[in-house]
């Protein structure tokens, strides 16, 4: 694990001072009715690009508030995904609660929801309702399998579209048949990458054409979008056998050296070309001439013989610098199987600003990833801090709506606004 080195400042050229630059989303508006991962990770997007992000909960609030580990009343999983947005909170199951909706949604460019299909028309804030409202309005709705088709009323979290997409089964063959749930909810957070570009489209076609629009994003049709092997499980024609199908980088070495460290290396060691590499970078010209290892049929035939091989000449490479060293000789890239919490301690991760710290509205801090963007001459990323359920009821209505200060106490008084904004600790 390296810990930052101020001694390699200079060799790293200074970032452009943005901080006072304009933002790309300043003076967008996004009116956030999502909860859990997929939803709130696209509106989070949206918000470190610049967006005014307005997130409406109901009384109970986002699930995620209630995981832990927790400080002064906040879930760092809800920090994750929230920080920056202001939050307003109101019962929608009220008629009041829905004209506020709608009044808000009137006077905003982007509506996110991930309901099931279906519970937002039933709740009269679905798009055919806001787009009355508000025609310039991109209305984005994700779900697990789309607004349309014979799946649409299924219920859906990521581990379920994981596995019917053909993503879990995937990893499981590459594993001698273990299956198991991934610990990443990739059909969350890819969804809500897609979902975030479609609304940036959206919004980039209607300064052509001043309308909105509506987009519908799936969770397992992402699933296969992302997949880069589709191609190949479609494929039901010969290959020649002298070429490695779709790269298979579930095949490539893991290794561990003398100082007990571990490094994945990207290339196929069975691939044409690429076993030269490797042969060349472990100094063992002889495995030319092995017979086990003249072609690729033959290296994927004794490919466990030609992984221990490697793995026993790894174990003689004193670390992972040296065996860095030796592959990118060979063009081979090389990295260490690291935890988060040891790349986030890099030099790298300082230089780059990959994690930030936001108030845990207490006395101290917490420590989220930031946007992985960079822009020459605008300022992105995290911003803000996380706020509690309803926090921002009376400022949010009070500004974008215009309601008088008696109009507010007469909502709270009647439970249309709520809120849980606890003691600090």
């Amino acid at each position: 694990m390296n810990a930052p080195d101020p001694s390699h400042a200079s060799d790293t050229p200074a970032a452009p001072d943005t901080s006072n630059a304009p933002r790309p989303l300043e003076g967008v508006r996004v009116l956030d009715l999502t909860r859990v991962l997929s939803g709130p990770h696209c509106t989070r997007m949206l918000c470190d690009l610049g967006a005014d992000v307005i997130k409406v909960e109901p009384p109970d609030g986002d699930m995620t508030r209630f995981a832990n580990p927790r400080v002064n009343s906040l879930s760092t999983y809800f920090v994750q995904q929230n920080t920056g947005k202001r939050n307003v909170s109101l019962d929608m199951s009220t008629p009041e609660g829905v004209e506020l909706l709608l009044g808000l949604a009137e006077r905003c460019d982007v509506l996110v929801e991930n309901f099931r299909p279906g519970v937002a028309d039933r709740m009269g804030i679905g798009y055919e309702a806001i787009a009355a409202r508000n025609p310039r309005i991109v209305y984005a709705s994700i779900s697990g399998y789309g607004q349309t088709g014979p799946w649409v009323g299924r219920r859906a979290y990521a581990p379920v579209v994981g596995a019917e997409s053909g993503a879990t089964k995937l990893s499981g063959d590459a594993r001698g048949g273990q299956y198991a749930n991934d610990p990443l909810s990739h059909a969350d957070v890819y969804t809500a990458i897609e979902c975030a570009s479609a609304v940036l489209a959206a919004l980039f076609q209607r300064e052509r054409t001043g309308r909105g629009d509506r987009i519908d994003v799936a969770m397992a049709q992402t699933m296969l979008y992302v997949n880069e092997h589709v191609h190949d499980q479609l494929w039901d024609r010969d290959v020649p056998a002298d070429w490695i199908r779709s790269f298979q980088p579930g095949d490539y070495p893991v290794l561990t050296c003398a100082n007990g460290e571990t490094v994945i290396i990207s290339g196929h060691p069975a691939e044409r070309g690429t076993f030269d590499r490797f042969v060349r970078a472990m100094e063992a010209p002889e495995l030319f001439d092995d017979p086990r290892f003249t072609d690729v049929p033959s290296r994927l035939a004794n490919y466990g013989a030609l992984m221990d091989r490697m793995r026993a000449w790894a174990a003689t490479v004193p670390d992972p610098d040296q065996l860095e060293e030796r592959m990118a000789a060979q063009g081979l890239a090389c990295g260490r199987l690291r935890s988060v919490a040891e790349i986030c301690a890099t030099d790298w991760a300082a230089a780059r600003r990959v994690v930030v710290e936001v108030s845990d509205r207490g006395s101290g801090t917490l420590r989220i990833p930031n946007a992985p963007w960079r822009f020459a001459g605008s300022e992105v990323g995290v911003r803000g801090e996380p706020r509690y359920r309803g926090e921002d009821n009376h400022a949010v209505l009070r500004e974008v709506l215009g309601l008088s200060d008696d109009r507010l106490h007469e909502l709270d008084a009647k439970g249309v606004l709520s809120s849980r904004v606890p003691g600090r600790s």
